[in-house]
Parts: structure tokens; C-alpha cells; sequence
């Protein structure tokens, strides 16, 4: 019996150690667990905060704000120096509209020569109409006069504006040529004077423009030029065949030869 409470207490105490070891354990567990957790936690949200705050002032003033500047920056790149160099072009070709607008691409020696010939039949058929116009008592007559003056005087005025664009200087007045046919026909009256401004001015005068505007067309350099010889021609055409059905260019040319 005796042995039995002893047993009894010996195991009563085992149990009470081994409660209290277990106690001890978990304590130690628990305050070895605490400060590593805690601290984890607190370096955690130390770190966590002190990166966030770190990485978000970096963010803020290097990576957001310098990929802000860089934007600006790009922005201001490309409406700003992209826009100046597109500018630029823009304006270089407004400096060299305005260039070809003044003076323009010069003539060549043979083109300005056309051009200077162009305007010196003009002025000799505008010339010799009017001469036409205050000798001539053909109603016929005066009727070509008068379509030389109109249509010379129209294309003379587009011969002088395509030279000033070329800055070409042209002849004021007809060569000694027609200022001589011009002295004989001004002694000349009445049906002697008709079939002489027919025959010379009328039909000899526009084959020989026709004849040189036709040349003209295939020689011409200058777009703006040909253009101009291609718009003159079939209008010299039309002139010359109108005074070779005149009755008294037939019967001049004929008393001519």
C-alpha cells in the first residue's frame, strides 16, 4: 500500500514536471516565435514602408517626374525642334516660290531669243492694224486690222509678263525692218494701200511667225515658255490663212511676184 502511494506521488510529480516542461517549451516557443514575427513584421513594415517611401520619392521625382520631364522634353522635341525642321522646308519653299514668283529660273540664250522675237512680231502686227485702221477704207480690211491689234496686243501683254518673271528684257519698238515696211505703207492710200498691208503684214509677216513659232514649239526649253509659243501658234495659223483668202492679198501677191 505503502508502495502504491509512493508510486502515486512519483508519477503525480512526473506528470507536474513534464506539465511544466511542456509549459516552459511553449513559452520559449512562443518568445523565440514573438520577437522573430514581430520583428519580421515591424522590419517588414519598416522596410515596407521605408521602400514604399523611398521607392515612392524615387518614383516620384526620378522615375514619374524624369518620365514626365522626358515626355515634356519629347513633346517639346518634337513640336518644337521637329516642328522648327518642318518649318524650315515650309519656308525654304515659300523663299523659293517667291524666288520663282520674282525673277524665276533664267532663259537660256535660245528661249530668251524666242521670246524676244515673239514679242517683236506682236508689236509690229499691233503697229502696222493700227496704221490699217486710220488709212484703210476697206471695211474688210480694217475688220483684220483690228483683230491684229486685239489679238497681238493680248499675247504681246503675256510675252511681257512671262519675261518679267524671267527677267528678260524686251524690245519697246518694231525692228528697222517694219519700221521701214511701216514708212512705205504710211505714203501709201486707198487699194494701193490695202494690198500692201495685205500682202506684207497680212500674209508674208505671219508665214514668217508661223514658221518660226512652229520651230519654236520643238526648241523651247522653258515649260512655261512652250506653253506659250503652243497657245501663240495655232492663233498666227488662223491670221494667216484669214489673209490669204483677202481678195486684194491674192491679187497683190500676184502683182508682187
Amino acid at each position: 500500500m505503502q508502495k502504491n502511494k509512493t508510486l502515486q506521488a512519483l508519477l503525480a510529480v512526473a506528470a507536474v514536471a513534464a506539465m511544466f516542461s511542456a509549459v516552459g517549451v511553449q513559452a520559449q516557443t512562443a518568445v523565440s516565435q514573438t520577437p522573430s514575427q514581430t520583428g519580421t513584421s515591424s522590419v517588414g513594415k519598416q522596410n515596407t514602408s521605408g521602400k514604399t517611401t523611398r521607392e515612392g520619392t524615387i518614383d516620384n521625382s526620378n522615375s514619374t517626374g524624369m518620365e514626365n520631364r522626358v515626355k515634356q522634353t519629347n513633346g517639346m522635341g518634337s513640336s518644337g525642334m521637329a516642328g522648327h525642321s518642318a518649318a524650315s522646308p515650309s519656308m525654304g519653299a515659300s523663299g523659293a516660290g517667291q524666288s520663282a514668283a520674282g525673277t524665276g529660273a533664267k532663259l537660256s540664250a535660245s528661249d530668251e531669243k524666242i521670246l524676244k522675237d515673239m514679242a517683236m512680231a506682236d508689236m509690229a502686227e499691233v503697229e502696222g492694224g493700227k496704221l490699217a485702221q486710220s488709212k484703210s477704207q476697206n471695211g474688210d480690211v480694217k475688220s483684220f486690222a483690228q483683230q491684229m491689234i486685239d489679238d497681238h496686243t493680248s499675247n504681246l501683254n503675256d510675252v511681257k509678263a512671262l519675261a518679267q518673271a524671267r527677267g528678260v528684257t524686251l524690245p519697246t519698238e518694231p525692228d528697222a525692218k517694219h519700221k521701214a515696211m511701216a514708212a512705205k505703207l504710211e505714203k501709201m492710200s486707198g487699194d494701193a494701200f490695202d494690198k500692201a498691208y495685205m500682202k506684207q503684214a497680212g500674209v508674208q509677216d505671219h508665214k514668217a511667225v508661223h514658221a518660226k513659232l512652229m520651230a519654236a514649239a520643238k526648241k523651247a526649253k522653258d515649260p512655261e515658255l512652250k506653253a506659250l509659243v503652243e497657245k501663240t501658234e495655232p492663233v498666227v495659223a488662223q491670221h494667216l490663212k484669214s489673209a490669204e483668202q483677202m481678195p486684194m492679198a491674192k491679187s497683190g501677191t500676184t502683182s508682187g511676184k
